[in-house]
């Protein structure tokens, strides 16, 4: 009974003194992100902050402000930068505007599945790239993702890739994005996603193109009825966190956040597919007409889109060589 007690006390002490490290400072943060309240990545960083609280004993607390309420994406990196936001989760592509190897992330048709986009990020391709933000002010802590990309608009069903030509789409403001829309015969529209509702209600753009998830949680059913199952471009998103900020932080701090952001990434991944099935359903149910691209038609689109890899690879061919190495691994 003795050596028993002795060795709970020697327990809880260690675990008080473990407690006491990570404890050291109060601090509260920041978290950006651009989808609203419900959506998979709301749910995620909502974890995230439970996981930030519980890992650290409350003394670590992270305020989420989903929906773009703090700005758009680049303003949220900027303020990031600058240690005045210290939390952001956004398309990885978005980070090529910091680390031009991030460009790889918005290839259209890069991954074949979930698995492997899960296999790559979490692998020494992805954690290689996140490292590259240190010196451009960002610490890359996991990824989580948005998932397949689709394309909706106000004009017209699309069952074939020419429906596709005239169309003025909303894309993320980036080179490869602006090029691929306009490798279809479509008229890209370059715009902050805070932005995007109000455009497509006031016929500024026809159309913009995101995963399900997305589509439903904005109610862009309100303002579109017509939606294609392209699956087009895979979105993994970055957590990442404000470097000014990171080097005040202790070792035990540091560890909370980087072990919170990777079970949160599992986490994120799990919610988003198991809502993915019902999407389709509750879009359908809410008026959106919801066409698909025949094998032909996909085969089409996957040649139209090719010369836009091969321009915008040839300036990242290290990069791309070595996702390309990776992915043919994995399908083996």
């Amino acid at each position: 009974m003795i050596r028993f007690t002795r060795r709970a006390l020697v327990a809880t002490m260690t675990a008080l003194l473990a407690c006491g490290a990570v404890q050291a400072q109060e601090r509260t943060f920041k978290f950006a992100l651009q989808n609203p309240k419900g959506h998979p990545l709301e749910i995620g960083a909502q974890k995230f902050a439970e996981l930030v609280a519980a890992k650290s004993g409350g003394k670590l607390k992270v305020n989420v402000f989903p929906g773009g309420t703090l700005g758009g994406d680049a303003a949220n990196v900027s303020a990031l930068q600058g240690g005045t936001i210290e939390f952001v989760m956004l398309n990885s592509g978005i980070l090529a505007s910091q680390v031009k190897d991030f460009e790889v992330f918005d290839f259209p048709f890069m991954f074949a599945n979930a698995k492997e986009a899960d296999a790559v990020v979490d692998g020494p391709f992805g954690q290689k790239l996140h490292a590259k933000l240190a010196e451009k002010g960002i610490v890359g802590l996991a990824y989580t993702e948005l998932g397949f990309r689709n394309i909706t608009n106000s004009k017209k069903p699309i069952n074939t890739v020419e429906d596709i030509a005239g169309l003025k789409l909303r894309v993320i403001p980036n080179a490869i994005n602006i090029d691929w829309v306009k490798a279809l015969g479509a008229n890209p529209t370059p715009m902050a996603f805070p932005e995007v509702y109000a455009g497509l209600e006031q016929k500024a753009i026809d159309g913009q193109e995101n995963p399900l998830s997305v589509i439903l949680a904005n109610k862009f059913y309100e303002v579109q009825k017509n939606l294609v199952l392209s699956n087009h471009q895979y979105n993994p998103q970055s957590i990442i966190f404000s470097k000014k900020v990171w080097d005040t932080l202790s070792d035990a701090e540091r560890k909370v956040l980087q072990d919170a952001a990777k079970e949160t990434s599992t986490y994120q991944r799990q919610v988003n597919r198991s809502k993915s099935a019902d999407d389709a359903a509750e879009l359908k149910k809410a008026g959106m007409q919801i066409t698909e691209l025949s094998a032909a038609e996909q085969a089409k689109l996957r040649d139209k889109l090719k010369p836009v890899i091969e321009k915008h690879g040839a300036a990242i061919a290290g990069t791309v060589a070595e996702l390309q190495a990776e992915l043919a691994k994995l399908r083996k």
